[in-house]
């Protein structure tokens, strides 16, 4: 079967991966080399077929000097040829990355795209193009398997992905991915577009360029047709992808809730799982969060692996500032545990009225003082939050706090003092909770823990005179 023509292939590929809207503006990035020159002639020449308007964008990145601004010079000449508008802008990408601290391909990328996205919101375009091959497809699919990837890294490029930067997203399209450098230089060719050549491309510094000019070469020594396997590994890998992510979808609902920007697990449900499902939800919680994969690497999916059966109060930190916590019959995922804590922060000593009402930090607390007789008329107030007291032996003058660190109380029940941590650890009250629970005393002993237990030796007996009723509401 004979090869249809470059644009033939282009086409169809864009119309089997829905890759470009109907009757919107696109934003081309052109970077003056022989792919994005491919890309821009193409798609003029299909424009009548895509319905859509074009516009250049171009970045002189200020790396290479006079050849930098040659590369400007011949977009904007070509642009104007092909009658495509065009965005041609200079920035100042050493400066980003000192400011940054990332590696100067990561801080060539970052400006790159935030000024693409600049440029789209400027002309109304949601979708940019880039000139990607099939050659960067590979190589990507190199490198995230020498850096450690799982399923999601295989994959490589895809034809169309969302790229975040402040302020939104951008959805980048590949109308070339299938395509070869090879065929991209020859069709430039073809067309005397002349594109430009960048030297840069051939320096060992850059771990693609090391890829492509020496990894690569070697593989093929013992496998010629590497590209073809790793274009297969991609597919196969996408496959998996994509399977994962309907089920994960599927099971998100029993498994996972999100409180106060923090993602929270059923643990047990969650251990149930097949360790590939659990990789992904754990991954797909990460982007959720942190709105940008770039960061989560397979290493980080593993540390949570390993932490799943640890002991309740582990907690892991995590790329962009999230943690990962452990908890009795949950797990935390987010940058603030605590913020999912029942509990508001009491970070004072709050003197309690009695009888009558008391106003704390996200709680509203009412006292009575009642005879044994009216208790039986009225009936117990029931409820965790509410609890009963000898009033003679709590005495009148109490407060509300929160935990300290040597805190000792005998629980209701129990013969002997008990430290308030330990019984905190034995009572199952999650660690990002325990700061937070108030803590009823007097000047001489704890009296409560509120939600928990009472002391033992404050309890009413039918020796009792009187009798103190605390009950505590969410203010």
């Amino acid at each position: 079967m004979p090869q249809q023509p470059l644009e033939r292939q282009v086409l169809r590929f864009i119309q089997e991966h829905h890759l470009i809207a109907w009757q919107q503006p696109l934003l081309v990035a052109v970077s003056g080399g022989p792919d994005s020159v491919c890309l821009l002639h193409v798609l003029v020449k299909l424009q009548g077929e895509l319905g859509t308007g074009l516009h250049v964008g171009h970045l002189d990145h200020q790396l290479r000097g006079a050849e930098s601004a040659a590369d400007a010079d011949y977009v904007s000449c070509l642009a104007r040829q092909l009658g495509v508008p065009a965005t041609v802008e200079r920035r100042d990408v050493k400066a980003y990355q000192a400011s940054r601290h990332l590696s100067l391909e990561e801080a060539a990328r970052e400006v790159r795209y935030d000024f693409l996205a600049e440029v789209a919101g400027a002309i109304g375009a949601t979708q940019v193009a880039t000139g990607h091959t099939r050659d960067d497809h590979v190589e990507t699919i190199l490198m995230h398997l020498l850096r450690g990837t799982g399923t999601r890294g295989l994959r490589g490029l895809q034809p169309g992905s969302r790229w975040p930067y402040q302020g939104g997203s951008l959805t980048v399209v590949r109308p070339l991915l299938q395509l070869s450098r090879q065929e991209t230089a020859s069709y430039c060719r073809c067309y005397n577009l002349n594109p430009r050549i960048d030297a840069s491309n051939l320096s060992l510094s850059p771990l693609r360029n090391r890829l492509r000019l020496q990894l690569l070469p070697l593989l093929q020594g013992y496998n010629p047709r590497i590209i073809e396997t790793l274009v297969r590994t991609g597919r196969i890998a996408e496959d998996d992808y994509a399977f994962l992510d309907r089920e994960s979808a599927r099971l998100r609902r029993e498994i996972i809730q999100k409180e106060e920007g923090v993602i929270i697990l059923d643990k047990q449900k969650f251990l149930e799982l097949p360790p590939a499902l659990k990789r992904h939800l754990l991954r797909v919680a990460m982007e959720e969060l942190l709105g940008d994969p770039r960061d989560i690497e397979a290493r980080h999916i593993e540390q949570v692996m390993d932490a799943l059966n640890k002991p309740a109060g582990k907690r892991l930190s995590l790329p962009g500032g999230l943690a990962f916590s452990l908890e009795y019959d949950r797990y935390l995922l987010g940058a603030d545990a605590d913020a999912v804590s029942p509990f508001p922060v009491l970070d004072a000593d709050f003197s309690l009225h009695l009888p009558g009402e008391t106003l704390l930090p996200g709680w509203r607390v009412q006292a009575t003082v009642m005879s044994p007789s009216e208790i039986k008329e009225t009936g117990l107030a029931g409820g965790p939050f509410a609890a009963y007291f000898d009033l003679d032996k709590a005495g009148d003058k109490l407060a509300v706090r929160g935990r300290r660190p040597g805190d000792r109380f005998q629980p209701l029940g129990m013969s002997q003092p008990k430290k308030v941590g330990e019984f905190m650890v034995d009572a199952r009250i999650p660690h990002a909770w325990r700061q937070r629970v108030p803590i009823v005393c007097s000047p001489g002993q704890i009296l409560w823990v509120v939600g928990w237990r009472i002391d033992d030796r404050v309890k009413v007996t039918e020796a009792t005179e009187q009798i103190l009723c605390l009950e505590f509401e969410r203010g």
